[in-house]
């Protein structure tokens, strides 16, 4: 479990804090910059580890580094999707999910880091490619998130860079570094 979990069967009564709380870790960062810089900075975290390592939670009921890097590959998939359906349509609405029930179901604890990252690096890639393109009114597109109300695709960019930060200093901790 991470330690912003925000499960779809709660998440209507928590979004406000969890979105609040997402977007206080991110601050005044440009949100472009944090989504850029996030796969080097795990790839250097993670450099050098052992597997044993990078499989540890950080303590019962929490994530291991494998699941962590597991989660936002499957992240950016979900976030690249609402980016998507933003822009192509108008103002679609789009479900939650449950972070923990997939990891769960989705077997993260099998996660291969080095497989992991990589997968999120490229779906990140895409993702970036995406925005880069994306003009300021087209960023202004929103979807409408059924747990939190509209979110325009500006707003989803701070979002995700704010949970990349909350997932890096995660990562860090469980390392210990």
């Amino acid at each position: 479990m991470s330690d912003f979990a925000n499960p779809a069967g709660n998440a209507a009564a928590a979004a406000q804090a969890y979105t609040a709380a997402i977007l206080a870790t991110l601050g005044s960062r440009d949100p472009l910059e944090v989504l850029r810089e996030t796969p080097d900075a795990l790839r250097k975290l993670v450099a050098g580890r052992s597997a044993a390592e990078l499989a540890r939670p950080e303590a019962p009921g929490k994530w291991s580094v494998c699941q962590v890097l597991q989660h936002l590959a499957d992240s950016e998939l979900v976030g690249g999707f609402r980016i998507r359906m933003a822009l192509a349509h108008d103002r679609p609405t789009i479900g939650g999910y449950d972070q923990d029930l997939w990891a769960e179901r989705l077997r993260y604890q099998e996660a291969d880091a080095a497989t992991a990252l990589e997968e999120f690096a490229t779906l990140r890639r895409m993702n970036l490619r995406l925005l880069d393109r994306a003009t300021p009114t087209e960023r202004e597109r929103a979807f409408l998130h059924v747990e939190r109300g509209p979110e325009s695709v500006s707003h989803t960019m701070r979002m995700y860079a704010g949970h990349d930060l909350v997932h890096r200093r995660q990562a860090a901790r469980v390392l210990g570094g």
